[in-house]
């Protein structure tokens, strides 16, 4: 999947509670999304980035601000929403590292603190929205219907 970002210029800017004119998506899969809420009349209000959600990093042990992609409000419910590859939904395999080249090992070890960072903020997510008694949900091309 070719990743690129852009402004996203909503048709029915009465649905986004935000700044309509600064919707930045990050991969189609987020610009697919955007206008999955833009055009979708089940989706009421939505909006994109624009809750902090405290958490503790195992990279570095403090405190950081997690940014979810969206927020959905339905007749039925709020839902907040993370948009990713699916690739980068599931834990690395584990492997030594000893038997990795340095480019490999480079890049096994960036997956896996990109994952335990991942991971970190998702619980995070989740705690919150259960605290607010909204659902949590992670998309992927295969919810979103895309080819890789």
């Amino acid at each position: 999947m070719m990743a690129y970002k852009g402004k996203f210029r909503p048709k029915n800017v009465n649905k986004y509670k935000g700044n309509p004119s600064n919707i930045i998506y990050r991969s189609m899969l987020e610009r697919r999304f955007m206008n999955y809420c833009d055009t979708n009349s089940a989706v009421l209000e939505w909006w994109s980035e624009e809750l902090a959600i405290p958490y503790k990093s195992p990279i570095d042990g403090k405190w950081h601000r997690y940014f979810p992609d969206f927020w959905i409000r339905t007749e039925s419910n709020c839902t907040l929403i993370e948009v990713k590859p699916f690739s980068e939904t599931k834990a690395p395999k584990k492997r030594l590292v000893e038997n990795l080249n340095n480019k490999t090992r480079r890049r096994y070890i960036k997956n896996v603190r990109l994952w335990g960072v991942n991971s970190a903020k998702w619980i995070a997510a989740k705690r919150f929205c259960e605290e607010k008694n909204w659902e949590w949900k992670i998309l992927t091309e295969k919810e979103l219907n895309t080819n890789k």
